[in-house]
Order: C-alpha cells, then sequence, then structure tokens
C-alpha cells in the first residue's frame, strides 16, 4: 500500500475527530453563502484559501482554469457545478478564483501561440480556454516577458469568466459575481497566499473599486488595464 495513503488516512481520522459534530445540521440539506470556482492546481488550497472550517459554508468547484464554462449539445452553458447551488441552494455570491502562474493560462498561450499537443482531456479543457484567451493573448504588452504575461492573462481568464456568469440567463441578476486572484508568487504582494480582488460585479477600474468598496480598498488590486 501507498506510503502516501496512509498518511492521509492518518490525517482523515485527525479530520474525524475535529469535524465530526459540524456535520450535525447539514444531514438533510445544504445552503452555502458562496459559491467558489477555483483552479485544481494543487498549490492552491481551496477551502484553506477563505480559513474555510464549517461545513456547508462554501460550495467549492475545481477545475483546470478556474472555468464557469462547459459545452453542451446546445453550445456553452454555465458549467452544471457551479449552477447548481445557484439554482438548488439560494446561494447569492460567486467567486471566481485565479492564481498566480496558473498552469491552465500557461498551456492555453503555449498552444496559442506555438501549438500543443496533449492528450484528448487535456485539450479538451485547453479549448473551453483558448477562443476565450485568444483576445487577450493579442492585447498582450510587448514589454512584460513571459511571467508578466501569463500574470496578466489569468486577470483576463478571470474577467471573462465573471462576464459569462453576468451574462448567462441561468444566473439571477442578484447573484454577486466576484473575480479574485489567489497569489503565492509575490506579483501582488509579499503576502504570499493573499487573495486580491480584481473585479466586483464586471467592474475591473482599481480606483473605482476602491471607491465603491472602502472596506476592502487595500484588497483591490490589479496588473492589467486593458
Amino acid at each position: 500500500m501507498s506510503q502516501l495513503l496512509r498518511e492521509l488516512l492518518a490525517d482523515n481520522a485527525v479530520h474525524v475527530e475535529e469535524f465530526g459534530d459540524r456535520f450535525d445540521d447539514l444531514q438533510e440539506s445544504q445552503a452555502p453563502g458562496a459559491v467558489t470556482v477555483c483552479c485544481s492546481d494543487s498549490r492552491v488550497l481551496q477551502d484553506h484559501v477563505w480559513g474555510n472550517d464549517q461545513p456547508g459554508r462554501i460550495f467549492t468547484c475545481g477545475n483546470i482554469g478556474n472555468r464557469v464554462v462547459q459545452r453542451t449539445a446546445e453550445g456553452t452553458a454555465v458549467s452544471g457545478d457551479v449552477l447548481y447551488p445557484i439554482e438548488h441552494t439560494g446561494t447569492e455570491l460567486a467567486v471566481v478564483v485565479g492564481h498566480t502562474g496558473c498552469g491552465a493560462v500557461t498551456a492555453t498561450y503555449d498552444d496559442i501561440t506555438d501549438g500543443l499537443d496533449e492528450p484528448a482531456g487535456i485539450e479538451h479543457c485547453i479549448g473551453l480556454l483558448k477562443d476565450t484567451l485568444r483576445p487577450g493573448v493579442a492585447a498582450l504588452p510587448d514589454d512584460v516577458g513571459r511571467a508578466g504575461a501569463i500574470n496578466r492573462l489569468v486577470e483576463y481568464n478571470v474577467d471573462r469568466q465573471v462576464e459569462f456568469l453576468r451574462e448567462s440567463d441561468d444566473v439571477p441578476d442578484d447573484v454577486t459575481v466576484v473575480g479574485v486572484v489567489y497569489d503565492f508568487q509575490d506579483v501582488y504582494s509579499e503576502r504570499r497566499g493573499e487573495v486580491q480582488v480584481i473585479n466586483i460585479g464586471g467592474e475591473t477600474d482599481v480606483a473605482a473599486l476602491r471607491e465603491g468598496n472602502s472596506e476592502i480598498a487595500d484588497r483591490i488590486r490589479r496588473l492589467w488595464t486593458y
């Protein structure tokens, strides 16, 4: 048996001791206050980002590239795992969580600029990002370097995912949609792991966001205005 599996099961035993009684009120239903759409990168600790230790508080979705879009026979639609809590549990806050150094954004950038040969499943995921990011790649400044380009495209991707949610007829108007970037690379500050707010309800201008949300003004930053 894998040593890592044994370690994971031992860690789960600790979890059982700490969390067992926190499920008492959640046996039959859930009513999470927020749905988050995170990148499934192993460096993004999806619930720990928020310090969450309360089952039922956050409905967490994860995929490479923090995508809210899926393909259906009728075309693109809001991904069912994102839409489910909005449709069925009354969730009124959706947060798209990008992160610095995103591998999915990097792969999409490389595919657009040089072409990639990936297995079909990865190619499908990249394909869902490629058309979205292509205009962003074309608009990139010439002097930012590769890492700077990727992290600007991380913001661009978050903006486009927020836009898709806001424009979908399946997402009610009273759902607040927010875009953030989780930074563990000292891109926005030296506070590794800090979440930076870059988009609230489609607004991306930093000055306007800070003026309208003064209580979180110190957490509102962007690398790129395009």
